[in-house]
């Protein structure tokens, strides 16, 4: 029986030998694996999504994505902004218009060029961004209670050789 866990995202919890069993069959066919990861993190963008609709005032994917980036690079001004989201412009323009608007981000004189805005995250921005971490790692905490300590290992486990297996690949790639 599979359980649900938050904003009825599938746990993946239930008859040992049915895990069991898919296990095998993906072992030694990485397109079947492949699959499996895509529902997983279908399953997982929905939880991820879910935290960031809970807060208020409501952040879209996009919106939260701007203040992210805000947050992470301070030296942002909206082109910058609009070349990390990878949109237009016009439309970076008015995401931080909405964001200005809801007090959430903030459009000030750069230090060094006045001819120059720069983008900064406001105090309830920043108070947004920790609210939709915080919900984020109690939705993932729940998931994790319903797996057993040897699934939680074994995620833990093969978490790990995606990124050891993806970094690798990253270094082959660069020249």
């Amino acid at each position: 029986m599979k359980r649900t866990g938050v904003a009825g995202v599938g746990c993946g919890v239930g008859d040992d030998r049915e895990v069991t069993e898919a296990a095998e069959e993906t072992g030694g066919r990485p397109t079947a694996l492949a699959r499996q990861l895509a529902d997983a993190v279908d399953n997982l963008v929905t939880l991820w999504t879910a935290a960031a609709e809970a807060v208020t005032p409501r952040l879209s994917t996009h919106q939260l994505k701007a203040l992210t980036a805000v947050r992470r690079r301070s030296e942002l001004n909206l082109t910058a902004l609009a070349e990390t989201l990878g949109i237009a412009l016009p439309a970076a323009s008015r995401l931080c218009d909405r964001l200005e608007a809801a007090g959430l981000l903030e459009r000030v004189p750069h230090p060094r060029d006045r001819r120059e805005l720069q983008l900064r995250v406001t105090a309830h921005g920043r108070r947004a961004l920790a609210e939709v971490a915080e919900r984020r790692s109690e939705s993932l905490a729940v998931v994790f209670a319903a797996m057993t300590p040897a699934q939680r290992a074994s995620l833990a486990e093969g978490l790990h050789a995606f990124r050891q297996a993806r970094t690798a690949e990253e270094d082959q790639e660069q020249p």
